[in-house]
């Protein structure tokens, strides 16, 4: 922003966004900054291709006022998109009450004892801004894969090679609590036939005590097999 004793300037550059065959805008704002009332005159270099609203002005004391320059759509561009356009901004000090048909050539005149100021403006070309590519609704490239949960709790996803490994995972915990189940059957069942066997022992032991010691064949058969049952339980 420009300040003088007079008006402020803001921006100091007006820039365009070029483009072939297409009519462009920018604006200023300027600011009175004194108690006066103060007219303004804004000139170019090249008026044929501008088109200024409002070029001329009476302003309130501390009050603003909004301006919109048009460039005329132009039908080649400039080597190196370099332009040398200026603008010109003329202020005064006006009289109370004055209007724009008060606003004459020997107003910004220094040498009619006027207070005059008098700001240079540059003209510059940039890109027009490129919009953002829209996406294609459902379209998922460059996204990640969407999940969504079922009612029965079951992970869905959009991405085919997700579910696929979902079911093998899946598949595989399968087998494992199928396996572990029927280990734990073939556990419980050699429980119970040592327990078994424990009991026929105690009868057999009972037996051989009314028989003096004597230890009958079949207890010492029991006693191997119970042998090989506590082996298998103990790998």
């Amino acid at each position: 922003m420009s300040s003088g004793e007079l008006l402020s300037i803001d921006p100091q550059e007006l820039q365009f966004a070029f483009e072939l065959k297409k009519q462009i805008s920018c604006s200023m704002q300027l600011r009175n900054n004194t108690n006066n009332h103060v007219a303004f005159k804004v000139k170019t270099t090249n008026p044929k291709k501008y088109c200024v609203r409002p070029n001329t002005g009476v302003m309130l004391p501390h009050s603003t006022c909004d301006i919109t320059v048009t460039m005329q759509a132009q039908k080649e561009a400039p080597p190196d998109m370099q332009c040398k356009d200026k603008f010109l901004l003329q202020s005064a000090v006006a009289s109370p009450g004055a209007t724009v048909k008060d606003i004459t050539p020997e107003l910004f005149n220094k040498e009619s004892g006027n207070q005059v100021e008098e700001c240079k403006l540059k003209v510059s070309y940039v890109a027009p801004q490129q919009p953002p590519s829209p996406v294609r609704e459902g379209s998922d490239e460059g996204s990640s894969p969407r999940a969504s949960i079922s009612d029965n709790g079951t992970v869905n996803t959009t991405d085919s090679a997700v579910p696929r490994a979902y079911a093998e995972s899946r598949d595989i915990s399968s087998e494992t609590r199928a396996l572990i189940s029927k280990l734990t059957d073939e556990k419980n069942l050699a429980v119970q036939q040592s327990s078994k066997l424990h009991h026929e022992l105690e009868l057999l032991r009972r037996q051989g005590n009314k028989s003096h010691g004597r230890i009958p064949f079949v207890y010492a058969i029991v006693i191997g097999l119970l042998g090989v049952l506590l082996g298998y339980l103990l790998k």
